[in-house]
């Protein structure tokens, strides 16, 4: 029998960052001891900093919690989230 790994993932899309990130921030603190792994990406350079950006998290821990967080992130405007989790064998 092969052991299976399983990742969580969460992508989190913000279309307005000068509105959405503190909230946006809070929830990631709230929620930090779920989150192993945080990556930002946005267009930014010394004349023009983009106004969305892309965070992807690695989760662990409590599926449930990840849910929860998802649909927290999902009620700020502006902000798109989900979930991929993935199987390796």
């Amino acid at each position: 029998m092969k052991d299976i790994t399983v990742r969580t993932v969460m992508a989190i899309l913000i279309d307005n960052r000068e509105k959405s990130a503190t909230k946006v921030q809070e929830l990631l603190t709230e929620y930090g001891c779920y989150i192993k792994t945080r990556l930002g990406l946005h267009e930014g350079v010394p004349q023009y900093c983009s106004n969305s950006g892309l965070i992807i998290l690695e989760l662990v821990d409590n599926e449930k919690k990840h849910e929860e967080l998802m649909e927290k992130l999902n009620q700020i405007p502006g902000v798109k989230s989900d979930l991929m989790r993935l199987k390796f064998d």
